[in-house]
């Protein structure tokens, strides 16, 4: 039996620049960074004080206001990236009302899930009682929670979980409903992550690891994906999500197509807590893996989006990965890094650059990796597109997302 076809044909988010997918872009192709300082709570004894902090989000009519005000924002980050996905899917209250619900479900998953209730409740606990706490603490710290609240509301009845692999969240999650649409059990799923970590107990957990940079006097300057002077990542928060259909399901409605999921791979370095393995082996076997997965030739990829966190070890582990992979291929291959100008969203990170690559498919252009000023010599002979937009034409893209754990996922996407 031929292997079904799997294509996208919807995309929402909410992230530092907005919560409209062509604004977002257009962002990110003028170079712009969304790191900010951290004014949200007190981090005057922080060394890391700033992060790609989402302002002035409302949940508008995405939501039921009183549960919004309750909700963790992660939870509020997925409705409103979810629903916003249906919406560019022309999945209206008219044909939704027609979607048969038992093929259609949502698999969105978040690294750490519901971290302002925790913080609240541990609060609450500990300096008022155990009585104080709301009864809603444990549904709203629990990773699955955003998209059961999701189903809730859309009456979406097939498969509905989360998956929480660290940094590699979003891209575990799209893999596994690819999977879901691949093997015939559903029609239609949402997918992808979701993250709102900038708290001061999140702050504080990257800050305990020595993972983040402290360029304090230079915020926008501090994410610097593959520069010498980097000295760590930047958080980032937001929701990335995107429709995935089978190819009939989604001609035989007249759905928009906006590109076509071709494969992916995930597999684990089973070698550290939270280093990569430098020779990058792991990470280049998940490439090969997922184009294996898709029956590809690797000289069709043409662009990939990377992980490039802006870290010492992870931004060369995946260089030596990609030269390993491709050999002679990787040099004619653009590279370029989202987190350069939006920090690192960490469980939402997949979903987010799953977007931007989309829409570099979409547009022709590829968006630049900034603060890029002195390269590491192990570039030498790649394109990463430094400080200014390029135009291409991307046949195949390869967005890779590698998490704790020795996580690594990788999906490909064509036109």
């Amino acid at each position: 039996m031929a292997r079904k076809r799997i294509v996208v044909t919807g995309m929402g988010l909410v992230s530092c620049f907005g919560s409209d997918v062509d604004q977002f872009y257009d962002q990110l192709l003028q170079g712009k960074s969304g790191i900010v300082p951290i004014e949200e709570f007190d981090v005057s004894d922080y060394p890391t004080r700033f992060a790609g902090v989402i302002r002035n989000f409302e949940p508008g009519d995405y939501m039921d206001k009183k549960q919004a005000r309750r909700v963790d924002p992660f939870i509020r980050y997925v409705m409103v990236a979810g629903k916003k996905a249906l919406e560019m899917s022309r999945l209206d209250t008219e044909a939704l009302a027609r979607l048969d619900k038992k093929r259609a479900g949502v698999i969105i998953g978040s690294g750490m899930g519901g971290m302002s209730v925790f913080y609240d409740g541990v609060d609450t606990l500990l300096n008022k009682s155990y009585r104080r706490l709301t009864p809603f603490f444990v549904p709203f710290i629990i990773t699955n929670m955003g998209g059961a609240l999701l189903a809730i509301d859309l009456g979406f009845q097939g498969p509905n979980y989360s998956i929480s692999t660290a940094c590699a969240t979003s891209n575990y999650c799209i893999h596994a409903a690819a999977q879901q649409i691949r093997e015939g059990k559903v029609d239609v799923m949402l997918c992808g992550g979701a993250e709102a970590p900038i708290s001061p107990i999140g702050l504080a957990g990257f800050v305990a690891i020595k993972a983040l940079s402290t360029r304090c006097e230079e915020p926008t300057k501090a994410s610097r994906p593959w520069d010498q002077g980097r000295d760590g990542f930047v958080m980032g928060e937001g929701s990335g999500v995107l429709v995935l259909e089978s190819l009939e399901h989604a001609l035989a409605r007249g759905a928009p197509i906006y590109a076509e999921y071709l494969g992916g791979a995930v597999n684990c370095d089973a070698y550290h807590m939270t280093d990569p393995r430098e020779d990058g082996a792991t990470v280049g076997q998940c490439m090969e893996d997922a184009l294996s997965d898709a029956g590809i030739e690797k000289e069709r990829v043409n662009y990939i989006n990377a992980h490039a966190t802006s870290t010492q070890a992870g931004d060369l582990c995946e260089i030596n990965a990609i030269r390993r992979v491709f050999g002679p291929h990787a040099h004619t291959i653009k590279l370029n890094a989202t987190k350069s100008m939006i920090g690192h969203c960490l469980g939402a990170a997949g979903g987010i650059e799953a977007i931007a690559t989309i829409q570099a498919i979409r547009t022709g252009r590829l968006h630049p990796t900034i603060n890029l000023d002195t390269p590491e010599p192990a570039l030498a002979g790649f394109d990463v597109i430094p400080h200014q937009a390029k135009d291409h034409t991307v046949d195949v893209a390869l967005s890779n997302s590698f998490g704790f754990g020795g996580t690594n996922a990788g999906i490909l996407i064509g036109k």
